[in-house]
């Protein structure tokens, strides 16, 4: 096994802005395992909220070197579990690596890693096409360059959140999510809600701080929307203490450390009756076509971070008006175009 390691900084086509922060690209880093003639790839990108940066991820991994290129496993998750104890305050890291991973037992195999686990895409959920903050006329031209998706997002969390709303309903018939990442207080979530609902908006996903649990629970007792956790689900753990207090979860491969553990979060928050979602967090082609491998397990996606992109750095899974293509290899389908800079 050779571990090679892919530092990219992703140009986005507009400047990106959540409730948060705006970026006019974005950090990432590609892990690269080398079994002969196949090839693997896995993504993380660099993330401020969460303290990932591409430098802590490089000197992490190549920390592991050795035992990543002298490990002994059939399948990711053996890999996962060697790695996690090492990894444990590094989900990123562990991310890139285990889709690295489960791309390259794919292409061993000769069947796409979806096969492999026994699914079929006959039915998957459309994507979402996320629309940063911005001023009104700009998010209504961003909604206008690609006006043909069954499913926009709205980052929402300013001082005009239901005039934006309002606005874009003017000039499509399509779904709506809106997304405050963090950026509302409880009384304006249920305040919110109902002229949202009116508006034809499907969920809100994570109205309220990440840690203002007894007031996500009084939220969630009386809106009538579905609220859906996104940094309150971010790891295995948090999966139980959202049952109650939201309707579903948003997994991040990312933040939960890949495939491996997404795939026992999905399991255990069908057990306690929460919908599904997994979300992207700007990744290229890499990161992306690693989340369709879940497709079929899943309620609802938002895997539109390669649409987002000015230039994209591999290929693999396309995402055209909210459907997902799969190429037709084995993996997660990814051949990487660039090369390291």
């Amino acid at each position: 096994m050779q571990l090679k390691l892919h530092s990219f900084d992703l140009p986005l086509a507009h400047t990106f802005t959540i409730s948060r922060e705006s970026i006019n690209t974005q950090p990432t880093l590609i892990v690269e395992l080398r079994d002969g003639e196949h090839r693997g790839y896995g993504e993380a990108t660099a993330n401020k909220y969460y303290g990932a940066t591409i430098e802590a991820m490089t000197q992490r991994i190549e920390t592991l070197r050795p035992m990543i290129e002298t490990a002994t496993w059939n399948r990711p998750e053996e890999l996962w579990q060697q790695l996690q104890p090492a990894l444990a305050s590094d989900p990123f890291s562990l991310c890139a690596i285990d889709q690295a991973a489960h791309d390259l037992w794919g292409k061993r195999a000769g069947k796409p890693v979806y096969e492999m686990w026994g699914l079929s895409t006959a039915k998957i959920p459309a994507s979402n096409y996320t629309i940063g903050i911005d001023t009104i006329p700009k998010m209504l031209e961003k909604l206008q360059e690609f006006p043909d998706w069954p499913i926009y997002k709205i980052k929402l969390g300013t001082a005009n959140d239901i005039e934006i709303v309002r606005e874009l309903r003017k000039h499509t018939s399509a779904t709506f999510r809106v997304d405050a990442n963090c950026g509302w207080s409880a009384e304006q979530a249920l305040e919110y809600a109902p002229q949202l609902k009116a508006l034809g908006v499907e969920f809100i996903e994570q109205p309220l701080p990440a840690d203002r649990w007894e007031d996500i629970r009084r939220v969630r007792e009386s809106i009538v929307l579905p609220i859906i956790a996104d940094e309150s689900c971010i790891v295995e753990s948090d999966v139980r203490r959202c049952a109650g207090l939201f309707h579903g979860i948003n997994i991040k491969l990312v933040k939960c450390g890949g495939l491996t553990p997404a795939r026992r979060m999905i399991a255990e928050a069908r057990q306690l009756g929460l919908s599904v979602m997994v979300g992207c967090m700007t990744e290229s082609t890499v990161g992306i076509s690693a989340i369709a491998q879940l497709l079929p397990l899943l309620d609802y996606v938002d895997m539109d971070g390669a649409v987002l992109l000015a230039k994209d750095i591999a290929t693999g899974v396309r995402v055209e008006r909210g459907i997902c293509h799969y190429p037709d290899a084995p993996g997660t389908g990814v051949q990487l175009l660039a090369r390291a800079v």
